[in-house]
């Protein structure tokens, strides 16, 4: 029996009968189709809107939040920084290096949709096991084809995160953040306005690539059967130097005044452009699929709305600036067809020719906004007792603490040295330290205000997997306190949440546990939320992903006249760290390792933590401090080997008890290295701020020694660091 066309689209029989009501009568293929992509999880968020609307969004420095193809904050002297962040997580399992492309490009169509120019990405990346070989294979083909596509195009890669862990096989994560930069009065939104005003189609051809790609990738799990893959749409494909010439293009619309409403075309493509910014200016489009420029033969007019072909834009334009708007475009090789008109009334009208037959008539609302909205069941796993009573302090003490400290240690050079990070000279610090750090020029004069950016990625799925409320404010914390070790302020944070199939009640748990949590440590840290995205159904084989919140948060350095401390000590610092004492291992990198993913975390104390983070920034800003990290992955003891490491100075070390002290992840603590002459003024700023400290040892020497505990030849530890990925992918690093 013939499965009915709605259901082959991924429509429920539900969402069928709301459009009949919606529409007054049954809808044809092209209006199914359209309904299909802009109801996906992807576009519409059906699942998780509800709890996404806990999250605080409002801020001083806000001027753009939720729901714009960016969020924008106000940094000061007229300058405002727009951020965003998204995942393309299915597409790039399906083809590694377009999949993780076409995603970089997309996010970078995010900036300059707001008139912003893109100035830098992130890419917290997730993978299965290196011992797997397909994800080995998938994740040579991300890292470079995230390099193939942000080197061509000319944005930095200023840092990231990556990941590998079982609970990936099969569906990799694949997120991508971008940075732009604006003068305030150069913001521009995504709808469209003035009756009779036109669309104008701006950029590459339209073909089959990637028709129903995210929209519909994200809202379905793998299989592993051919059936499965002969149903899996093709991946888009990416033209970075296109992307160059459109962002030249756009930006120069923008500064001419030409631009009414402008937006990107990513997931669900034409269908998302024309109705969202419609939509948003409550007003019509005519949209006449005739006058789209296509790069394949006989496209019927659903898959031209549907297709999601990269470097495409949509602008809306005055009549009177037509001219304009053409010549400016041919300066820059870039294509310029006008595809529609504003209209009156609310209806999105698809036409063969402006003039000609209607295809398709919608209201556009009812495709952006009107999406069902899903109170799904949740529920927390039947076993949560038991699981929180297993906790990782009854692991017996290691034989070798050394051996299992070490074989935490990874070097990511492998993925850096792929990514351009210094393109525009502004970066201050790069990949691998705490936070990146950029400077902060005039977007007009490119003069330089002697301020600075920050901007961190962070989540942690072990963390999250064992309490994803608490993990997940613990991962917002992390990102505060890494800012902190750069000076910087926070002013907002972006999210990309990863879970798995929602129609799972103890996902839809994990989901609305971690949205509470996020709210309640943004709250707590007078952090808002400018926006995000959420990539569901992230299983492979009917196994769920671990849940991975993802936050970026960017800040603020007011002085940039010395660069930040970094993580490089001095011979004869003493080390110091503040914050409180280590409390358990369930949820640690160290936990993991051993095979042991259960357990309990320990609340955050907000009070204590936005202490330690305040006390940081001071001893940064005022230079007292010769080396400074974190205490996150790997404990204490990654810390500590990481500083060494980037020194080339080994330590002895004291006051570290057990393997617990040494592999706790628990939170609010920071390794400071500091000058001997400094030491009694840095004591007495930390007693009078009422802060936890505990001198720990001293930095000397070629060996990394901890009293009763371990002790290892530095050089031999990091060649062990730095070889570990190289080896893995056997030297490899491109896959064309």
């Amino acid at each position: 029996m013939t499965e009915p066309l709605h259901r082959t689209l991924g429509l429920t029989d539900a969402e069928l009968e709301k459009i009949i009501e919606i529409l007054g009568r049954e809808p044809n293929h092209l209006e199914l189709a359209m309904y299909s992509v802009m109801w996906s999880e992807h576009c519409s968020y059906k699942s998780s809107r509800v709890h996404l609307k806990r999250l605080p969004t409002e801020g001083e420095h806000v001027l753009v939040g939720p729901g714009e193809n960016a969020g924008v904050i106000d940094v000061g002297d007229d300058i405002a920084i727009a951020i965003r962040i998204e995942s393309h997580n299915h597409p790039s399992y399906i083809e590694p290096y377009q999949g993780a492309a076409t995603g970089v490009g997309g996010i970078i169509r995010d900036i300059f949709t707001m008139g912003a120019r893109p100035i830098a990405i992130m890419d917290p990346l997730r993978f299965g096991p290196l011992e797997d070989a397909r994800s080995k294979w998938v994740a040579e083909g991300v890292v470079s084809g995230i390099s193939g596509y942000g080197n061509s195009v000319g944005v930095p890669n200023i840092g990231g995160e990556i990941v590998f862990d079982q609970t990936y096989i099969g569906n990799p994560l694949v997120n991508v953040l971008c940075l732009g930069i604006l003068p305030k009065d150069r913001l521009v939104l995504g709808q469209a306005s003035g009756i009779g005003n036109l669309a104008v189609l701006l950029g590459a051809t339209t073909g089959r690539d990637g028709i129903g790609g995210v929209s519909v990738l994200a809202s379905a799990g793998f299989g592993d059967d051919e059936e499965d893959a002969d149903k899996r749409p093709s991946v888009q494909i990416g033209d970075p130097f296109e992307e160059k010439r459109l962002i030249e293009c756009c930006l120069e619309l923008l500064d001419a005044g030409l631009v009414v409403g402008i937006q990107d075309l990513g997931g669900a493509g034409l269908s998302c452009a024309a109705s969202e910014t419609a939509s948003r200016g409550g007003v019509g489009m005519d949209f006449d699929v005739s006058a789209v420029p296509q790069r394949e033969f006989g496209m019927h007019p659903y898959e031209i709305m549907t297709s999601e072909s990269q470097e495409r834009m949509l602008a809306i334009v005055t009549p009177d600036n037509l001219e304009q708007v053409t010549e400016i475009s041919k300066k820059w090789e870039i294509r310029s067809s006008v595809v529609g008109k504003v209209t009156e009334g609310g209806l999105l009208r698809i036409m063969d020719g402006l003039n000609g037959t209607v295809l398709g008539e919608v209201p556009a609302i009812s495709l952006h906004e009107d999406a069902p909205l899903y109170e799904r069941p949740l529920a927390p796993p039947d076993n949560l007792k038991l699981f929180q009573e297993d906790t990782a302090e009854q692991l017996p003490r290691p034989d070798d603490i050394g051996e299992d400290l070490v074989n935490l240690l990874s070097d990511l050079e492998w993925v850096t040295s792929q990514y351009d990070s210094q393109l525009f000279l502004n970066t201050v610090v790069g990949p691998g330290g705490d936070a990146a750090v950029l400077r902060l020029k005039d977007p007009v004069t490119g003069r330089e205000t002697g301020r600075g950016l920050a901007v961190t990625t962070d989540g942690n799925h072990r963390w999250c997997a064992i309490n994803p409320r608490v993990g997940t404010a613990m991962s917002v914390a992390e990102a505060v306190l890494n800012l902190a070790c750069v000076g910087a302020e926070p002013r907002a944070l972006v999210n990309c949440l990863n879970f798995g199939n929602p129609e799972n009640p103890t996902v839809m748990w994990q989901l609305s546990e971690a949205v509470d949590g996020m709210s309640e440590a943004c709250g707590e840290f007078d952090l808002p939320v400018v926006g995000g995205n959420v990539s569901l159904y992230n299983e492979s084989q009917g196994m769920n992903i671990d849940p991975t919140p993802i936050v970026g948060v960017i800040g603020v350095i007011d002085n940039l006249d010395y660069p930040p401390p970094g993580q490089k000590w001095a011979e004869g610092d003493r080390l110091i760290v503040i914050g409180p004492e280590p409390e358990g291992l369930s949820g640690s990198a160290w936990a993991f390792a051993q095979g042991h993913r259960k357990g309990i975390l320990y609340e955050l104390d907000y009070d204590l933590h936005k202490k330690i983070c305040a006390i940081t920034r001071e001893l940064v800003q005022k230079r007292l401090v010769t080396a400074v990290h974190d205490v996150s992955v790997g404990g204490l003891g990654v810390a500590i080997a990481e500083m060494a490491i980037a020194s080339g100075v080994g330590c002895s070390l004291a006051r570290i008890p057990s393997h617990e002290a040494l592999f706790s992840e628990s939170s609010s603590r920071v390794v400071l290295a500091v000058n001997p002459d400094e030491l009694a003024n840095v004591e007495e700023i930390l007693t009078a701020a009422e802060v936890p400290k505990a001198r720990i040892g001293l930095a000397h020497g070629d060996r990394f020694s901890i009293k009763g505990l371990l002790d290892l030849e530095l050089q031999s530890m990091k060649n062990k660091w730095k070889s570990h990925l190289p080896l893995a992918f056997e030297g490899g690093t491109t896959q064309g």
